[in-house]
């Protein structure tokens, strides 16, 4: 099976490129910078839903949350095959960052007197970017039809972003929600438009493990997100009795079962999964768009969290108990898909866990939030037990995952 990443020579065409020579690309300190702005995106948006915790607010955090994730996304693909340490490359990156803080400091405000701010600061992003790397490639570069392609689709996109900001708060979803779907699902078609013609995965001449590397640091990112909110939640807590440390023990191990299911039993083989594919392009977009789901579902039990500790022995309204085990459900499903692209089947584990998880809905009216957060992280641990031992068992047969086969 030949690595894909040993046999691009596009590094020798365009000083701005990463060189490959045949290892795995490392994740760069300009990189690793970037990210904190999403250290402080995925607290925005975990805000955003707590405070807003009704079907309104949970389409509106969806929407703001996919804006983020594309941001986020479309840029790694950029330091994927751009070097980040190259002058003109970590400019873009620094300025990207600064749009990105604007965009995520007007996130509570999106939807209300903040929403050009958000639209401006996002569509600077997704259009300047592009822009600017189609300006550096010229018209010679195998690359530069597909940024070309991807600069027609983020400018469509960004007049629905536009437009969005200038109307009230039903039509504004709508056309950003529209906005999201150009930029989501073009990928999909290779970013087909006429006369530009569309992309092919193969084309996309990736690092896969340098791309694998970067989700598994966005999910670090959320993780921690969900442990710095658990500490805020306690150091405000005005007695640390036993309910609360109850409380405490209950929403950390919940997290670390996150942790476990993810970079326990299957973020290795993952890398090596896309590293050895034939087509690391279209492995690499399937865990784009696994990941959106698997980190909506971090930020959705840090949500689930803050309750159990702000209100350990309140009663379980609808929305609470939807929160407490839609996070872990949500989760386990991105997990069950992400494995499904890796090993090629269905982790029975994660599907009973889901199923669990539901069936905990016609108790919730009779418990309390700790009560209920004990019962879903029970959930998640029995879960994390069951799938370790079925990856180990397939460790020690020596099978390689699916898509490296």
């Amino acid at each position: 099976m030949t690595d894909r990443t040993t046999t691009t020579t596009t590094s020798d065409h365009h000083p701005l490129l990463r060189r490959r020579d045949g290892h795995h690309a490392r994740v760069t300190f300009e990189e690793l910078f970037f990210d904190l702005v999403y250290v402080f995106a995925v607290t925005q948006l975990s805000h955003e839903l707590l405070t807003n915790l009704n079907v309104t607010g949970v389409i509106e955090t969806l929407i703001l949350w996919f804006a983020v994730w594309l941001g986020w996304q479309y840029t790694c693909w950029a330091t994927n095959w751009f070097s980040p340490e190259t002058p003109r490359i970590r400019g873009l990156i620094f300025a990207i960052m600064l749009a990105g803080l604007v965009m995520t400091s007007a996130i509570p405000g999106a939807f209300s007197e903040r929403g050009l701010v958000f639209a401006v600061a996002y569509v600077a992003i997704q259009v300047g970017r592009t822009a600017y790397i189609v300006w550096e490639l010229g018209s010679g570069h195998p690359l530069a039809a597909n940024y070309r392609r991807m600069l027609g689709w983020v400018s469509i996109a960004a007049v629905f972003w536009i437009a969005g900001a200038f109307v009230r708060h039903e039509a504004r979803m709508a056309l950003w929600a529209v906005a999201i779907a150009c930029e989501y699902v073009s990928p999909m078609f290779g970013f087909a438009l006429p006369g530009l013609g569309r992309s092919k995965t193969r084309d996309w001449t990736i690092d896969g493990g340098h791309l694998a590397e970067r989700c598994q640091l966005f999910c670090i990112v959320a993780l921690g997100e969900t442990l710095l909110a658990t500490g805020a939640t306690m150091a405000r807590a005005e007695s640390w009795d036993l309910p609360i440390l109850s409380a405490l023990l209950a929403t950390f191990l919940g997290t670390l079962a996150m942790w476990w299911l993810y970079f326990g039993t299957s973020s290795k083989d993952a890398t090596d999964a896309i590293t050895h594919s034939d087509d690391p392009g279209r492995i690499g977009a399937y865990f784009h768009y696994i990941h959106a789901i698997l980190i909506a579902g971090i930020i959705t039990t840090a949500v689930g969290n803050d309750l159990v500790l702000a209100h350990p022995h309140d009663g379980l309204k609808v929305a609470y108990a939807l929160t407490l085990s839609g996070g872990p459900a949500i989760y386990l499903l991105g997990s069950a898909v992400y494995k499904k692209v890796v090993y090629g089947v269905l982790p029975a584990s994660h599907m009973a866990g889901v199923v669990a998880l539901l069936a905990l809905m016609p108790v919730a009216p009779s418990v309390d939030l700790l009560t209920m957060g004990w019962l879903t992280t029970v959930i998640m641990l029995a879960a994390g037990f069951w799938e370790g031992r079925r990856v180990r068992k397939r460790r020690e047969s020596g099978k390689p995952p699916l898509a490296a086969q």
